[in-house]
């Protein structure tokens, strides 16, 4: 009588498990990091909104009372943190201000500051080297 296969071996399931796992330990950081590139460009998309109406403010005046209501945003529409105005600043200033989670520490900030030419320029306190941030952002050096 031939003996009928049934079900898998243990070493069969071992290596199934095995790979599952190698698998998961390629898959998770580069899943965080995807996150986290997508919660920066989230949050320089809506710095990026608010530049031209900031820039008509500033060009009109009236830095020193505008709010982020007058400027088309409400702190309802931001999500992964929150957005301050220093329009009334020297430079002008529109911040925003992480708030936390992933690879992103709670105390990062994207910023797009206006110098006296009227260009603005972006800056971030998230490490130069890391690959999260776009391309037109300069992060800080952490050397």
């Amino acid at each position: 009588m031939e003996r009928q296969q049934r079900g898998f071996t243990l070493i069969e399931l071992m290596i199934v498990v095995a790979i599952i796992g190698i698998l998961a330990a390629i898959a998770i950081p580069q899943y965080q990091d995807y996150v986290a590139r997508s919660k920066v460009t989230s949050a320089f998309a809506t710095l990026k909104s608010l530049q031209t109406p900031a820039e008509m403010a500033v060009l009109e005046g009236r830095e020193a009372d505008i709010d982020k209501v007058e400027l088309g945003m409400s702190d309802d529409n931001v999500s992964n943190g929150t957005v301050s105005l220093g329009l009334d600043e020297d430079p002008s200033t529109i911040t925003f201000n992480f708030d936390g989670g992933g690879s992103i520490a709670s105390d990062d900030t994207l910023t797009l500051t206006r110098d006296d030419d009227g260009v603005w320029s972006c800056t971030s306190s998230i490490a130069a080297d890391e690959d999260i941030l776009p391309d037109s952002c300069e992060g800080s050096d952490t050397e």
